[in-house]
């Protein structure tokens, strides 16, 4: 089920962009968020597309208590909405990956969320779909560890007192470039 969830979350974030672009609908809402879990934890959680109704813990990290989810979840689309077109694509990327996995809204499948969430920002921002497979939110899975370290250096610049997305923006840089360089190899080859 995961697999057959994992392919209609990616059908589903490409024809995201697409409405979104054609809408001239360029921004990140609630909806959009919740979308995008439901299709990825449908069949395996009775909550999908829902704000968790309980605590939960990460490994060794505790999110937010689930009553300060909806506010957080409010400001956290706003400041984005807020920071949408002055941002860089990548940057915005980026706090979008981090914040989401921070607060940790769902239940279940927040990384795949907040990674599908993060694509489509980049490529809203960026005009269309972006060439290449496996697409950045794949990519980042297969970097599990450095995704992971990516994060945790995020969550500690704020323990540090301001946030530092750096390690997360060059990941996220890389990632795509491979992507991109990917697309364009397999073209020039075709060629």
């Amino acid at each position: 089920m995961a697999i057959a969830n994992g392919g209609r979350q990616f059908s589903f974030l490409q024809s995201l962009v697409d409405a979104a672009i054609a809408s001239n609908q360029q921004y990140l809402s609630d909806t959009l968020l919740k979308a995008l879990n439901f299709h990825a934890i449908a069949c395996l959680h009775t909550s999908a597309g829902q704000y968790r109704p309980c605590r939960v813990t990460v490994g060794d990290y505790e999110p937010p208590p689930e009553f300060m989810v909806p506010g957080l979840m409010e400001n956290f689309i706003n400041s984005v909405n807020r920071h949408w077109e002055t941002s860089d694509p990548v940057y915005l990327s980026a706090f979008i990956l981090w914040r989401l996995n921070h607060i940790h809204p769902f239940i279940n499948g927040n990384g795949r969320t907040a990674r599908a969430a993060a694509y489509f920002a980049l490529c809203v921002k960026l005009g269309g779909w972006l060439k290449g497979t496996p697409i950045l939110p794949a990519r980042l899975k297969m970097n599990d560890p450095d995704y992971i370290a990516a994060i945790k250096a995020a969550d500690a610049s704020i323990a540090a007192g301001a946030l530092d997305l750096s390690a997360l923006h060059a990941l996220i840089s890389r990632l795509l470039a491979e992507q991109i360089d990917g697309a364009q190899s397999e073209k020039d080859d075709s060629a």
